[in-house]
């Protein structure tokens, strides 16, 4: 009977690992403005997070445009240059097939705002008041 490969939680290390390497080359090839495209070179653009899929042929890829500023352009240009994109990672990455990436917009910040607002409304300050006390 043939052993495992790998446990689960290695598994699950190396699609981390592999959503950071993605990430990072992402984010060079953004700050190089290595994309020949005006909405991306005139934009600087954050790639916050890279969720890969267990088997590493889906990535996630949560982009921010710095400020927030035109998010539905940015992610629209980063979509027609999804292509170019990962033929990049491909190259990069090493592995015997590229992730098929699916670029969306980083709400984290959103919500965090929003969280940060509820914690700061009047009401909740005074019932963490009591809790304190």
């Amino acid at each position: 009977m043939a052993k495992p490969l790998s446990t689960p939680e290695q598994q699950s290390v190396r699609v981390l690992k592999v959503g950071e390497r993605v990430r990072h080359i992402l984010s060079e090839l953004l700050a190089r403005q290595e994309v020949h495209d005006d909405t991306l070179t005139a934009t600087s653009v954050s790639v916050t997070e890279v969720r890969m899929s267990p088997d590493l042929r889906n990535a996630a890829v949560y982009v921010k445009p710095l400020l927030g500023i035109d998010e539905a352009v940015v992610l629209k240009a980063l979509r027609t240059n999804t292509a170019y994109f990962q033929r990049e990672v491909a190259k990069r990455l090493g592995l015997k097939s590229a992730p098929k990436l699916s670029f969306r917009g980083d709400e984290s910040f959103d919500e965090a705002e929003r969280i940060e607002k509820l914690l700061n409304d009047p009401k909740v300050a005074r019932d963490l008041g009591d809790e304190e006390e």
